[in-house]
């Protein structure tokens, strides 16, 4: 994997509107006052995504009660979307960044390969933004299976 230049801790997190799995439009403005969990996967449906997502979603309940709120960020469509969250019963949004406005603006969007084949894709990558739209921390490299772990160990 190239080096990545991701966002500092310290940076305005980048504002973006798009639309959530039930085609509304959601922005980052939307959550101020609250701390936001930002996570970047790659692909609905896939071995790793599917058991990160999970993972969020067995400790759902933990994360809301220290305040924080889970969005999802995949290019994939509001229907995949839809399928994932119904499939392994998801309790946060996911948004449907099909014009790669955000992985983008979060520098998570890159060259990526898998059994020597080249390819752009998404960076499984978690920025946690605080109440006034900073970014406070970012993992670049995130453990599906553990990503609740990393993310409560930034703050314990």
């Amino acid at each position: 994997m190239p080096k990545l230049e991701l966002l500092e801790a310290g940076a305005d997190a980048p504002e973006f509107t798009v639309k959530n799995q039930a085609g509304e439009d959601v922005s980052l403005t939307d959550f101020r006052g609250q701390k936001v969990i930002l996570y970047f996967y790659p692909k609905d449906n896939t071995p790793g995504c599917t058991k990160e997502a999970c993972n969020l979603r067995d400790n759902h309940a933990v994360l809301t009660e220290q305040g924080f709120v889970v969005l999802g960020v995949s290019v994939d469509s509001e229907a995949s979307h839809q399928k994932f969250i119904k499939k392994y019963d998801l309790p946060f949004a996911l948004l449907a960044d099909t014009e790669h406005d955000i992985v983008n603006k979060y520098k998570v969007w890159g060259e990526k390969s898998m059994y020597g084949r080249k390819y752009e894709g998404t960076y499984r990558v978690t920025y946690v933004i605080d109440e006034n739209g900073k970014i406070e921390h970012v993992i670049p490299k995130v453990k599906a299976g553990e990503h609740t772990a990393q993310v409560l160990a930034l703050y314990n």
